[in-house]
């Protein structure tokens, strides 16, 4: 998985060479606005969200609108046999306000998720936790290309993971930083790559660990209301010591400016990764 996202980035070379080369003009001087001065809705850029893919956008939200992006169902399935484990989660929210030219803020918050783990001993029976999950605080800030004038994009984001979920969640606080780009290969072809670093809690073993995850997405453009994500990600952790990838695939239906649908999986490339399935939306006000 390592050599495919050594080739990857190699193949992407040619193009980041030309990505200071302005392609389009700016919708507007987004320094004039801001959270309490909104872009007006007949300027607004072209909706990027960072669903439905593992890999984000690097764009942030426009300066006095807000944004939501939502899991409306995603199952997870992980493990096999006695150490089998299966989630499910509702109405997986990420709430999102533009703050101004180059920065939002950004609230994640799972409304219901259930999990259920299979003990080692099967005469235990399952066991089960259902209810509100862990809220994260996200703050994005851009660094080149959020006024969409050339080719390239890319930004950070820092957050933290509050323990509100009792035994649906972690247990503790958790801390991470994303790094996500955007290099525009061609009008209909999008190549995504991100790192992603977080500090991790373990409940049960009552112990930190650090995970890495990078991850490389294509997302092309069939035409203007239909898309499709394809995305590789590997990650790992200070705690299993090993790799875990796996090839997600996600078809996008951009029903207008300002909502977007979407649904897809998550294949597992070795046993170790988790399986998942899911349908989610994009709403921007």
């Amino acid at each position: 998985m390592k050599h495919l996202f050594t080739l990857l980035a190699l193949s992407s070379l040619p193009c980041l060479a030309q990505a200071q080369a302005p392609a389009k003009t700016s919708p507007y001087d987004s320094a004039h606005f801001s959270w309490r001065k909104p872009v007006p809705r007949n300027r607004l850029r072209e909706l990027q969200p960072d669903r439905p893919g593992v890999t984000e956008s690097p764009f942030t939200v426009d300066a006095g609108h807000f944004q939501l992006e939502m899991d409306a169902l995603r199952l997870i399935n992980s493990g096999s046999g006695a150490n089998s484990r299966r989630e499910w989660h509702a109405a997986y929210s990420m709430l999102k306000l533009g703050l101004s030219r180059r920065t939002d803020i950004q609230l994640e918050v799972p409304v219901y998720s259930v999990a259920k783990q299979q003990p080692d001993d099967p005469a235990e029976g399952r066991e089960r936790h259902a209810g509100f999950g862990d809220v994260t605080v996200r703050l994005k800030h851009n660094f080149v290309g959020d006024d969409q004038l050339g080719r390239f994009a890319m930004s950070v984001i820092g957050y933290a993971r509050l323990p509100t979920g009792g035994q649906v969640g972690d247990g503790a606080v958790e801390y991470g930083v994303v790094l996500p780009l955007d290099v525009e290969l061609t009008d209909d072809l999008n190549l995504e790559a991100q790192v992603a670093s977080e500090l991790d809690y373990d409940r049960e073993a009552g112990q930190r660990y650090l995970t890495m995850m990078p991850s490389v997405a294509f997302e092309y453009d069939f035409a203007k209301r239909l898309g499709i994500i394809t995305e590789g990600v590997a990650q790992w952790n200070t705690e299993q010591r090993r790799w875990l990838s796996s090839v997600n695939v996600a078809p996008i239906i951009k029903v207008n400016a300002n909502v977007q649908l979407d649904f897809g999986t998550h294949l597992a490339l070795n046993r170790l990764t988790d399986h998942e399935y899911f349908v989610g939306m994009t709403l921007r006000r």
